[in-house]
């Protein structure tokens, strides 16, 4: 009998209606349980169970509130192997990343802990006699996290940790594709000391849990990680209440590879930054400018990669580079962008296809040659395992084509030359640069975004302080 999941609400699992969701395996197509798609009343409770908490949890000091993350964090490490096999069914993640992002998730818990001594606020001078400012840096309230299906464990770290050690309490909602995960770490969470009403969960799709969520008068700030077009709705629907937004959308980064590259470790990097998660990541490598002088090296080097790639059902195999696409939808459009860039001039090098397997939601590992600025390829983002190279004569076009872009988050360059290097930096108009090395952020750093690729960013001290508002205080004395 397939398992139906319980929302986690004022620290109790609860019945939330008969509408339900099925959530599928994406390598086999097998259902692996039901998740409640929750209304608005069940939404309403969440977020009231929350700003009843929210009071008596901002008193605390934050250091104990550090230490309920730390708690979280322990039990995670505890259970690693079995969250991450979790992860590998529902997601189609390959087991040593789904493992990664189990470790990885505990280890920001407590890197956001550290943080608990290190809020602070300023003293400003005056222009009065005897008169003091002080800026404190306070909680917002209540914190609605929507989660994307692509790195869905460790999301719920990056929207949970920095709320609740600045003392927010927060309303998280899981992606309708991998909601399995968060329930798992739900069910851990509760078998902390975490004061109830702390941390709420609600399942369902975006339509109708999402709406809801986003929508509610009490939520002071949603955080959001996914696609352009979710994140602009999610802003429309923000402003009604004028509730602050903190949005992660998407990418379309750049790999800009020089004549004067170490050519074997930027195809080792590219490659890897374009088929890790089977290519559905927002800060991977999307598109390639190569000078010309090393086009030909470059993809030769890139496609032994590319046809060497082992793919396919994570949960039988773990010697595989990436799994499947997460649903059907997203095969289908990454077929289609291929077969858009074949129609307009470019040439498969290697791949090209859906892969019959027979079963799940796979496509070849693809190299694609001839591209050109004009082609849907190399603007809009494939989120898929397909990797588009165009030829260009000097990091000055290299430049000038990565910033035509409608997004902006990351981008890389490879190069001996130090000055080429720190050109790329100051004329890149990207939230991160990656300089001969993958793409991949740290969690000290601060991973935002340009343009259409977000608002606000997370990570380090400035994504912590996003999940706080500032308090001005003038004190007179005599």
């Amino acid at each position: 009998m397939t398992k139906t999941y319980q929302n986690y609400i004022d620290g109790a699992f609860v019945d939330s209606g008969s509408a339900t969701v099925d959530v599928f395996n994406p390598a086999t197509g097998a259902v692996l349980a039901k998740v409640p798609d929750s209304d608005a009343s069940t939404v309403d409770a969440a977020v009231q169970a929350a700003r009843r908490a929210q009071p008596a949890w901002e008193k605390k000091p934050a250091i104990e509130r550090a230490g309920h993350l730390r708690r979280i964090a322990a039990k995670l490490r505890e259970h690693r192997t079995e969250l991450a096999g979790i992860i590998v069914r529902e997601q189609g993640k390959i087991q040593q990343l789904a493992q990664v992002e189990v470790d990885f998730t505990a280890d920001y818990m407590d890197y956001m802990a550290e943080w608990a001594r290190r809020l602070e606020g300023e003293v400003i001078t005056s222009d009065r006699v005897n008169e003091h400012i002080f800026l404190m840096r306070k909680p917002i309230g209540v914190v609605a996290g929507i989660l994307p299906w692509n790195f869905p464990f460790f999301l719920i770290a990056r929207k949970v940790a920095p709320a609740l050690v600045t003392g927010n309490a927060i309303v998280i909602k899981p992606s309708e594709e991998t909601p399995l995960n968060a329930f798992a770490f739900a069910e851990l969470l509760a078998e902390t000391d975490l004061p109830k009403g702390v941390f709420n969960l609600v399942s369902g799709l975006g339509r109708s849990t999402g709406e809801a969520l986003v929508t509610h008068n009490d939520v002071g700030l949603i955080t959001f990680t996914g696609s352009i077009a979710t994140g602009s709705h999610i802003m429309q629907a923000a402003g009604r209440n004028l509730t602050r937004v903190n949005l992660e959308l998407g990418g379309k980064a750049p790999a800009i590879v020089l004549a004067d590259a170490d050519l074997d470790i930027a195809a080792k990097a590219i490659y890897d930054s374009r088929v890790i998660n089977t290519g559905q990541v927002c800060n991977c490598a999307e598109r390639v400018y190569v000078e010309r002088g090393a086009h030909e090296a470059l993809v030769d080097r890139l496609a032994k990669h590319f046809k060497a790639t082992q793919y396919g059902d994570p949960s039988a195999r773990d010697d595989l580079h990436m799994g499947p696409l997460i649903n059907q939808a997203g095969l289908d459009k990454v077929a289609a962008m291929v077969e858009q860039a074949k129609r307009d001039g470019a040439t498969v090098v290697t791949g090209g296809q859906k892969a019959d397997l027979g079963q799940g939601l796979h496509y070849e590992p693809t190299l694609i040659v001839d591209a050109r600025e004009d082609m849907d390829i190399m603007r809009k983002e494939i989120f898929g395992p397909v990797l588009p190279i165009q030829v260009v004569d000097s990091l000055e076009e290299a430049i000038a084509l990565s910033n035509d872009s409608e997004v902006g988050l990351t981008s890389s360059i490879f190069t001996r030359n130090i000055n080429s290097a720190m050109q790329a930096v100051r004329e890149l108009r990207f939230g991160e640069t990656y300089i001969n090395r993958e793409h991949f952020e740290a969690m000290q750093g601060f991973h935002a975004g340009r343009r259409k690729s977000g608002i606000g960013g997370a990570d380090g001290k400035h994504g912590l302080y996003e999940f706080t508002e500032t308090h001005v205080v003038y004190l007179q004395t005599t």
